[in-house]
């Protein structure tokens, strides 16, 4: 089995082990080989293949990030040329463009191998609703693979692919990668664009990305995650969520929220398995706080039981009944009964729920949940199609309707040799935080890749500089701790960083006022300035500087240790009007000699 960890497969191209063509080649013949997983609807011709592996030879290994990358799409994305069926032969169609999130990563040097199969109309977490064929779990064929996305995890399992595109409307992108030994990264709602894909529900749906490791899920969330204009549910990614902030450890110290009441349905060894992994991060450094979760569980039922289900009748409305699969056509059909005012009543529902949940979140650095709850086999969902998916998506139906990010960690293989992970979530634009802790745990519990026997590969540097999301700020006045205009930092979530000195370069001046300093720099005649450093959240510096009134403004503020920050500074011409009070060495002396 071939290395198709990104760091390694692109040393192993500049090593000239082997081309990408001869890769690509051999892997479509391992594909075939273990079609009766399966994993694909359709794989590319050889001719196909070498239509993309010619555009390399433009291109050096290092000028493409996915130089060469083999990847699988799930088939409710579009590939240009190939048919789309979302596993319902009488809805196919074949696309002339790519899916825009498609687009993005062959523009990057990667290669679609073929499109994978799913539950039909990626209606379903289990991977058995296919008119293509079960998706059979990579490490026993009785069990469910998972699904909608089975395909996509199978084939990345199986080291068919680097990584796979999914879907994440209920949990479809987290549940095949945690029975497959995967990471699932549900990214962000919106920050992967929707164009191209066939919705489910479109207001919720997500395309997710299937690794074999953190570090390859983050670079491909990087290049995939472009804003598109084109969807109207797009969302631009904030500066502190791109890959320069993935950083597979953790603080020294962290918190993370785990609900009080679990239920593993009588499972008693993935419920061991979580509690590893709870001790596993308290071994890290993490301190577990508990979580009440009713508010949670209660805004995943709506996804099924409330009106969004409508959304996959709208997304459906022009196919033929018939053409469905029966379990579809029941899940789908339930839409008919909903109304307008249960719309609304569900949208005032979760509204609800999520200030609480939201208030949850906040507490903690991020939650920490089963993906689900326990295994089933293929003869079991056929017994109980439609209750045991719903065991399924205990934890994984409320993430979208929230608006969290998340993403499944494998810890753990039960008896049955089955795979089993857990998620950790937090709010959006998380992203690479989330890929970060979980980067920390997965190589903390040191299992294989997919179902190979290769060890994770040491992480690699980007070569991207990882900047802080906070700023310090110097403060020598109003704003000290205890002072009028503290609360203009605490309420900004800034912390007090040290009390110290400036550096002897500078004048104090009470202003006219009374109630504020100004500190100028004089190199001739200065002398040191009692201060205070804070860090502040980026986000929340430029508020903060808007509302500081003239003749004061942010500078550049040098300190007694020789380092340079961000702080109060003033105008010059400040000094006309201004009482000189540099005598007193700060402006807490000063008030308190008045």
């Amino acid at each position: 089995m071939y290395n198709l960890n990104i760091t390694a497969l692109k040393n192993a191209y500049k090593d000239k082990q082997f081309t990408p063509k001869a890769l690509l080649h051999r892997l479509r013949e391992q594909a075939l080989e273990q079609q009766d997983y399966n994993a694909w609807i359709t794989l590319l011709s050889p001719e196909q293949l070498d239509g993309y592996l010619n555009k390399l030879n433009e291109y050096s290994i290092d000028d493409l990030p996915l130089y060469g990358v083999p990847f699988a799409i799930k088939d409710n994305i579009d590939l240009a040329g190939v048919p789309t069926t979302a596993a319902c032969p009488d809805f196919a169609y074949t696309p002339s463009d790519n899916a825009f999130v498609v687009d993005q990563l062959i523009k990057a040097g990667a290669i679609p191998l073929g499109k994978t199969n799913l539950d039909q109309f990626a209606t379903g977490l289990v991977g058995v609703r296919c008119p293509y064929g079960e998706g059979k779990n990579t490490f026993n064929p009785d069990y469910v693979s998972g699904g909608s996305s089975a395909g996509s995890a199978i084939s990345t399992a199986l080291g068919q692919v680097s990584f796979a595109l999914g879907t994440d409307t209920a949990g479809s992108g987290r549940v095949p990668a945690a029975f497959n030994n995967l990471i699932g990264h549900k990214p962000t709602k919106g920050l992967f664009s929707n164009t191209g894909l066939v919705p489910a529900c479109l207001s919720l749906d997500c395309i997710t990305v299937f690794a074999l490791n953190t570090q390859d899920a983050a670079l491909v969330t990087q290049v995939a995650g472009q804003y598109d204009t084109q969807d109207s549910y797009a969302r631009k990614n904030s500066p502190t969520n791109q890959l320069r902030y993935f950083e597979p450890k953790v603080p020294s110290q962290f918190t993370f929220g785990v609900p009080t009441e679990l239920d593993f349905y009588n499972n008693s060894e993935t419920q061991a398995l979580f509690e590893h992994t709870i001790e596993r991060l308290q071994a890290l450094g993490g301190k577990k706080v508990d979580v009440d979760f009713t508010p949670f569980t209660e805004a995943a039922k709506l996804l099924y039981e409330g009106p969004w289900v409508a959304e996959r009748w709208l997304a459906t409305k022009d196919v033929k009944r018939e053409s469905m699969l029966e379990v579809i056509q029941t899940i789908i059909g339930s839409a008919e009964s909903k109304t307008a005012a249960d719309a609304f009543d569900a949208q005032y529902q979760l509204q609800a729920y999520k200030k609480i949940c939201d208030a949850q979140v906040n507490a903690v650095d991020f939650m920490l949940t089963p993906t689900c709850p326990t295994q089933f086999t293929r003869e079991e969902l056929r017994q109980e199609p439609i209750k045991y998916n719903s065991i399924l998506g205990t934890y994984t139906n409320f993430m979208n309707l929230l608006d969290y990010s998340a993403t499944n960690i494998p810890v753990g293989r039960t008896e049955n040799g089955v795979s089993w992970g857990v998620t950790l979530f937090s709010h959006a634009f998380t992203d690479m935080m989330l890929l970060s802790y979980g980067g920390a745990l997965h190589k903390e519990l040191d299992l294989p890749q997919g179902t190979s026997n290769l060890s994770l590969e040491p992480f690699t540097e980007n070569g991207i500089p990882k900047p802080s999301n906070m700023i310090n700020v110097v403060v020598c006045g109003a704003h000290l701790e205890g002072f009028p205009l503290n609360w203009q930092l605490t309420e900004r979530e800034a912390k007090l960083v040290a009390k110290t000195k400036s550096s002897d370069h500078y004048q104090l001046y009470a202003l006219p006022d009374g109630k504020r300093p100004a500190m100028l720099r004089d190199d001739d005649q200065g002398s040191a300035i009692e201060v205070e450093v804070w860090s502040m959240p980026i986000e929340h510096f430029g508020s903060f500087v808007a509302g500081i009134p003239a003749p004061l403004g942010i500078g550049k503020v040098e300190l007694a240790d020789g380092s340079w920050h961000c702080g109060f500074m003033s105008e010059g011409n400040v000094v006309a009007d201004a009482t000189n009070i540099t005598e007193f060495g700060g402006w807490a002396n000063y008030i308190q000699s008045k």
